[in-house]
């Protein structure tokens, strides 16, 4: 067993920028949440992400089915299979990205990982992450999922009892997570909390005056390519 075990928890993402996967670095678990109540009212990352569209910050978005009642959690919820969505992101990106350096490095990838033909968010953004973090060289055996512990708890409970389930000794909090993070509760489970604090490294971005940050990984790699953007977070 190891000492001082790090474990993650985030729910999985679309294209996740470069904090997901310094996150997913930093631990030696990394559970994604995909058991919990998908947010129905508002965007999320859950199906969208930014890349740099006619030079600027825009979002890009996978239509996901809607016009249920009640409530679902991420890993029942759909894309909207009847859309061409898939070859229309992906003409978006090679649009936008043909110039840059990395480009024919990266496309294929961008391509494969895009056109993964499955409707169900939660497996196809696990195939997203678990492909891109293969390819920087982290092992997926770190990664499971909070649906697999059938666990009947929320918020700081669910996260304490997955790390707990885990044999954690530290949870790896992100940006968002010190809103409701509940620090007493996890003194009492004698677990510790690790902020990330995660500062954005700079990289060249093709005719960009000033660096924009947060977008997908797939900036970076079209950018610097793989082995740069590796560099980036394992260094």
């Amino acid at each position: 067993m190891l000492k001082n075990k790090v474990i993650a928890i985030h729910q999985p993402n679309f294209f996740p920028w470069l904090g997901y996967f310094d996150k997913i670095v930093r631990s030696d678990i990394f559970i994604f949440l995909d058991d919990v109540q998908f947010v129905k009212s508002c965007g999320t990352w859950s199906n969208r992400v930014k890349f740099l569209i006619n030079s600027e910050s825009k979002w890009v978005t996978a239509p996901i089915k809607r016009n249920f009642k009640g409530t679902k959690n991420i890993n029942n919820m759909e894309f909207i299979s009847h859309l061409n969505w898939r070859s229309k992101i992906l003409k978006t990106i090679k649009f936008n990205y043909k110039n840059h350096p990395f480009y024919n490095e990266a496309i294929n990838l961008f391509e494969e990982i895009i056109m993964f033909e499955n409707n169900n968010i939660s497996e196809f953004k696990f195939n997203i992450i678990i492909t891109i973090s293969e390819l920087i060289g982290l092992d997926k055996s770190k990664f499971l999922k909070s649906s697999d512990f059938k666990i009947n708890k929320n918020s700081n409970e669910l996260l304490i009892e997955l790390v707990k389930k885990t044999n954690g000794d530290y949870y790896l909090s992100g940006g968002g997570d010190g809103t409701y993070l509940d620090k007493k509760l996890f003194d009492e489970a004698n677990l510790k909390i690790i902020k990330q604090d995660f500062a954005h490294p700079l990289y060249e971005q093709y005719k960009m005056s000033t660096f924009q940050e947060g977008l997908s990984i797939f900036d970076s790699f079209f950018n610097i390519g793989f082995k740069a953007t590796r560099e980036l977070l394992i260094n």
